[in-house]
């Protein structure tokens, strides 16, 4: 796990259809520049500023996480950690089935 990566993803509706898997710092960063800029606020404009700041090593990895999550909620975007799905099992050795 890289000093940048989440202890957990969080997940992000991108559109209508879409959901983003963000990993890491810099998938946040990354999400939030891709913003449409006339939907940025205070909340948006907090986020990145914890986030870049979490990327230079001012404040813990948790506390971005903890940001892009509350971004999420507020802006009604998040998701729920999608369930596995079958093509996502490899079947072990034997016949039985590993996740």
């Amino acid at each position: 796990m890289s000093k940048t990566t989440f202890d957990r993803p969080i997940y992000l509706k991108e559109g209508k259809h879409l959901v983003r898997e963000i990993e890491s710092i810099d998938d946040a960063i990354d999400f939030l520049y891709e913003w449409p800029e006339d939907r940025r606020d205070a909340i948006y404009e907090t986020t990145l500023s914890t986030c870049l700041m979490a990327y230079d090593g001012l404040k813990p990895i948790k506390v971005a996480r903890d940001a892009m999550r509350a971004f999420g909620v507020k802006k009604g975007i998040l998701e729920k950690a999608p369930a596995v799905q079958p093509w996502m099992i490899k079947q072990g050795s034997g016949g039985l089935v590993t996740a």
